[in-house]
């Protein structure tokens, strides 16, 4: 693998969370959920620091037995319900090369929602993100509807329409172009990019993606996807 500096990997975790009430350290088939995503960032090895950033003490707790850094609380202006994450990931660099004295010119956010993962995908991101150069890279997974063919959005007179148009119809799925679905699960961010105080969302003109396998497509906001994603890992899929 090509030469790469200092990496950063950030873990956000929050203690507000709406859907699932103290999701980030809910017992998920036999350990705390955010323990699933601490453990794979350190087994992974490439990340100078494997930092948690939060607002809970209960989740600053957990992360430390779990032998992730916690060397800053978030600010409760960083932790609301409409704060954008990349506010969140941007002060966690901020904070650690403060503390650390450390430059980090790659920064991984893991999203311990997304426990669905393995190290060969960080690896293969690291990879395209050094061969590439973006200013963000975000895994995905081939998205079940398709704008193209099978995804509407209501018109003024309250009538349907398909999301997007071509110059020609599309009379299969197959026939539509490739679309994905971002499934939350892992970003890596260049420093430049994630400094640049105009950006809120991971998105710009030199935006790339690694494709992931549906098993990892899930992510928990309810009780059912809690549910389910536990079935998955009790299961071993």
């Amino acid at each position: 693998m090509a030469y790469y500096k200092n990496i950063l990997l950030t873990i956000c975790a929050r203690g507000g969370s709406k859907g699932v009430k103290n999701k980030n350290i809910r017992n998920l088939a036999g350990r705390p959920l955010i323990a699933y995503t601490i453990k794979l960032a350190l087994k992974w090895g490439k990340a100078n620091h494997v930092v948690v950033s939060t607002d809970s003490k209960p989740i600053v707790s957990v992360a430390r037995k779990l032998k992730a850094e916690v060397p800053f609380m978030r600010p409760k202006g960083l932790a609301a319900d409409n704060t954008p994450k990349l506010l969140a990931i941007r002060h966690a660099l901020i904070e650690s090369e403060r503390i650390f004295k450390k430059r980090f010119d790659i920064v991984v956010d893991l999203d311990a929602t997304a426990p669905i993962r393995k190290v060969k995908d960080i690896d293969n991101c690291l990879r395209i993100f050094i061969k590439k150069k973006p200013d963000v890279l975000f895994s995905v997974v081939s998205a079940r509807r398709n704008p193209y063919f099978n995804m509407v959005e209501r018109k003024k007179d309250g009538f349907v329409k398909l999301c997007k148009n071509l110059p020609y119809k599309i009379k299969r799925r197959q026939d539509a172009p490739q679309v994905y679905s971002m499934n939350a699960s892992i970003y890596f961010y260049s420093r430049k990019f994630l400094l640049n105080t105009k950006q809120d969302t991971p998105f710009s003109n030199k935006t790339a993606i690694y494709i992931m396998d549906d098993s990892s497509q899930y992510d928990i906001d309810t009780e059912m996807d809690f549910k389910f994603i536990e079935f998955l890992i009790k299961e071993g899929k």
